[in-house]
């Protein structure tokens, strides 16, 4: 498939990109963003040390300083972008990918990102037909590891007093280690795999696949932890775990922080992707929200927040938005202080979480599946005529693959821009429609398997 993505660059390192790719990005982003200077960050994979020295050299031999945040989390670089008042970023980091893959997270002046159609073809191109011709004077890399600090004090302007509350939280190896036991300072907390190790040993750090979640389950339940939390790779994702032990479907979190929102009296529009469930949008009406359906990704989303002047977002991949609260961009870690503000009230009300979410959940929902295939068109296509051209459906959005409407059911079906996957969620008004819709519309997608 290529590294370079609708949202990022990504792929197996040494596979789909190498270094000649990454000096080559390097070497041509100043003069794509007209910038002198970069601020890049790094994750912690075993890649990542090698890829940061080619991204430097390609940096400087274009003639622009490196602002060099070392080891960070996505949203740390953003805030960095921000916060410098910086051109151009580029986070290396492959996010909640498997080790062996790393990537490019690359934006501009306010930490707008630099997608497929804002550069990352243009860019692309650059790589692979432009002449490289090195600056005389070449540019110098300046240590700015400080913005930790200027980034956490930023962070601890959100952090509820927590104390009583019990929480148990999986870093999975991840980002999440560089911040968060300088920010829980209160409260109850038992930590998972709160030390950077590159290779992910306990589990792959993508915490919307529930395999992933199993051992926080077990510690949410075993320390009697009235949430759990888990974070991606990177830290720009996060997931949550009720205090029964379940995983909460990320896009009833979009719910939850509509609650903290509306708490403050900060009502308006919210942005969710269109594989966001039903409960969630009828819940934030009824809160006073006006929910806009947009397309899956932060590329997307981060500019669509701007435009809607959304109060947040919310994404069913564990990804929220935050218009002025973080230069409308997603962090993990500012949603889940957000979150854990709401738990804290619950629990000081003689609440619970799972009550909370059972309260929000009216539909059966499927999840996302993933269907492996090289004949997605096609597919896509059979779908479409099927419960479009031959049904009658209330409603078609045609911005991401199709999501099709009925009065006691929706379907979305769309490509990932990311993997070689056809992705498919339902939702219906009961289980029995919802097992019955599934299996109806996969037995449509394996023909093309």
């Amino acid at each position: 498939m290529g590294a370079f993505h609708a949202y990022d660059i990504r792929g197996i390192w040494n596979v789909d990109f190498d270094k000649d790719t990454v000096y080559k990005v390097g070497f041509f982003l100043p003069t794509l963003l007209k910038t002198d200077h970069v601020v890049v960050g790094r994750d912690v994979r075993t890649s990542s040390p090698e890829i940061h020295d080619e991204l430097l050299r390609g940096i400087t031999d274009a003639g622009a300083d490196v602002w060099d945040l070392g080891l960070s989390t996505t949203p740390m670089v953003y805030f960095a972008t921000v916060f410098l008042k910086a051109d151009a970023s580029v986070q290396i980091t492959a996010s909640h990918n498997p080790p062996k893959y790393n990537g490019l997270k690359i934006s501009r002046k306010d930490a707008v990102p630099v997608g497929g159609d804002t550069g990352l073809k243009d860019l692309e191109r650059l790589t692979k037909e432009a002449e490289v011709v090195a600056a005389e004077k070449k540019g110098t890399v300046k240590d700015y590891s400080y913005v930790r600090n200027e980034y956490l004090d930023y962070l601890k302007g959100f952090a509820p007093d927590l104390t009583g509350l019990d929480i148990s939280i999986d870093c999975s190896h991840g980002m999440a280690n560089l911040i968060v036991k300088d920010l829980f300072t209160t409260g109850t907390v038992h930590y998972l795999y709160d030390r950077f190790d590159g290779t992910f040993p306990a589990h792959e750090p993508n915490p919307l696949d529930e395999k992933n979640c199993k051992d926080i389950e077990k510690e949410t339940v075993m320390n009697h932890s009235d949430v759990g939390v888990i974070y991606d790779g990177d830290a720009d994702r996060v997931m949550f775990i009720d205090e029964k032990g379940r995983f909460i479907q990320p896009d009833y979190i979009t719910a939850v922080l509509g609650l903290h929102y509306s708490s403050i009296g900060a009502v308006g529009n919210a942005l969710v992707d269109i594989r966001t469930s039903r409960s969630t949008t009828e819940y934030l009406e009824k809160l006073g929200f006006r929910p806009e359906i947009w397309k899956v990704g932060h590329a997307f989303a981060k500019i669509r927040i701007r435009e809607l002047d959304a109060v947040f977002g919310g994404e069913l991949a564990g990804h929220y938005y935050f218009r002025r609260d973080f230069f409308n961009c997603d962090s993990g870690i500012l949603a889940s202080l957000l979150v854990l503000s709401v738990v804290k009230k619950l629990k000081d009300e003689g609440k619970t979480l799972s009550s909370l979410i059972d309260s929000i959940v009216k539909y059966a929902n499927s999840g996302e599946r993933n269907f492996k295939l090289d004949r997605k068109d096609e597919a896509i296509a059979e779908i479409y005529d099927r419960y479009v051209g031959k049904a009658d459906p209330t409603r078609v959005l045609d911005f991401d693959g199709y999501r099709i409407e009925f009065p006691s059911w929706w379907f979305n079906v769309r490509k990932s821009n990311t993997e070689p996957y056809l992705r498919l969620v339902l939702e219906a008004a009961t289980k029995e429609e919802m097992e019955s819709r599934f299996k109806e519309i996969s037995s449509i997608i394996e023909k093309y398997c």
